[in-house]
Parts: structure tokens; C-alpha cells; sequence
């Protein structure tokens, strides 16, 4: 049996992740330390302190008997194309699945965000990640859309509100964007966006949508017989 770590920003993100793997033959241990978003909307809030606190927390992590680490929020997971310090333990990010997606099946995609913080350096991540690995190739089109005053309702813990509100606008975006792969690109996002997903009759991606085989590729687990 593997054990994973897991990195969240939020509580809340811990069942998505024992709800999406539940199949698979792991133990899952849970960290959740949702400082840097309280912080994000200080004056002095930059990249360089969300990768100082990010590398500070991978590297205790990576010292307690733990297989791999998934990072679970989009806002850490951001700041894994760049320099780390090197750790012992494989990492990977809970977008790393939409990644090999894209790579695979170039196209339109149309990125929607919740959280304001996470826009700017996410694209960022992908942009890298895309140039990196598709040098000389044709890559996606990427596009990306912040779906305003949303995320501060589930940072106040009114979950059901964001998950209402949040599945009203996917819908819509599903239908007006018929022509774009639709990605609702934070883990917070996936729920919503499965019930979307039924009432728009068109697929909504998530970061859980390839979750288990990425795992299965990145760190080699298994399901359970």
C-alpha cells in the first residue's frame, strides 16, 4: 500500500480527494494549511512568498514516511514549474492530469477560476509547462476566466451557496462555449461542475477528471483487488 500526503489550502478539499480515490489500494494523510489565501489580497503578497512557504512544507512533508505528495490546490501547485529545492519523494500537482490532457489533445480550452489569486500564475504554469513539452508543435489555445465573488463564499464556509451559484455559471459557460473544451480548473470547482456537466449535456473538466490514472503513471499505485 502507498501512502500520499496531501497538500490542501482548505478542509474542504480533503473529501474530494478520499471520495476520488477510494478505489485505489493508498492511505492518504492530510495537510491543510490556509494561510497564503487569507494572505492573498495583503499589498506585499507575491509569488516569491507563496514558493518559499510551498518548498518550507513539501520539504516536512517529504520527512514523514509518506510514498508522494499530491498538492492539491491550484495556487501551490502553481509554483511547481519552477526552481525547488529537490525532494525525495516524487510531487505532483492536482492539475498535472488537465496538463497530460492538453498535451495529448491539443485544442481550445477555456479555463474558469474562482479564486483571483490563482489566475495569473496558473496560466503561467501551463504556458511553461506547454512550451516546455510541445516545442515546435502546434499547442492549445488557452484562455481563462475569473468567475467573480464566489470564491470568498466558500472561504467563509458557505459551501452550498458556492457549489449553487458555481453550477449556474458553468452551465451557462458550457452552453455559450459549445466550440471550447470548458475546464474548471480548482479542485474546489469539481463538484459543481460534474452537476454542470448533466444539465449541459457536454463534458466539463476538472482536476479530478484523470486524477486516479495520473497517479497511477506518476507514482505507480494501485486499485484495490
Amino acid at each position: 500500500m502507498s501512502t500520499i500526503a496531501c497538500f490542501h489550502a482548505h478542509h474542504s478539499n480533503i473529501s474530494l480527494i478520499e471520495q476520488a480515490l477510494t478505489s485505489y489500494n493508498i492511505e492518504l494523510i492530510h495537510y491543510v494549511d490556509p494561510g497564503l489565501d487569507r494572505l492573498k489580497h495583503d499589498e506585499d503578497f507575491n509569488n516569491d512568498l507563496v514558493r518559499e512557504k510551498v518548498n518550507q512544507t513539501l520539504q516536512w512533508m517529504s520527512r514523514c514516511h509518506a510514498d508522494a505528495i499530491l498538492v492539491t490546490c491550484t495556487l501551490f501547485a502553481a509554483v511547481l514549474e519552477q526552481h525547488m529545492h529537490p525532494l525525495p519523494i516524487p510531487v505532483t500537482g492536482i492539475d498535472d492530469s488537465l496538463l497530460t490532457m492538453m498535451l495529448t489533445h491539443p485544442g481550445r480550452y477555456l479555463l474558469a477560476f474562482t479564486n483571483p489569486a490563482t489566475v495569473e500564475p496558473t496560466m503561467a504554469r501551463y504556458h511553461a509547462h506547454l512550451n516546455r513539452h510541445m516545442a515546435g508543435q502546434d499547442k492549445p489555445e488557452l484562455e481563462s476566466i475569473l468567475l467573480p465573488g464566489l470564491f470568498d463564499m466558500i472561504m467563509r464556509g458557505d459551501q452550498e451557496g458556492y457549489l449553487a451559484a458555481l453550477k449556474e455559471t458553468l452551465q451557462q459557460l458550457a452552453l455559450e462555449r459549445k466550440d471550447t473544451s470548458l475546464v474548471a480548473a480548482q479542485l474546489s470547482m469539481a463538484p459543481a461542475a460534474e452537476q454542470a456537466s448533466v444539465h449541459a449535456g457536454t463534458t466539463i473538466y476538472t482536476p479530478l477528471s484523470r486524477l486516479g490514472a495520473c497517479l497511477e503513471q506518476n507514482i505507480g499505485i494501485a486499485k484495490k483487488l
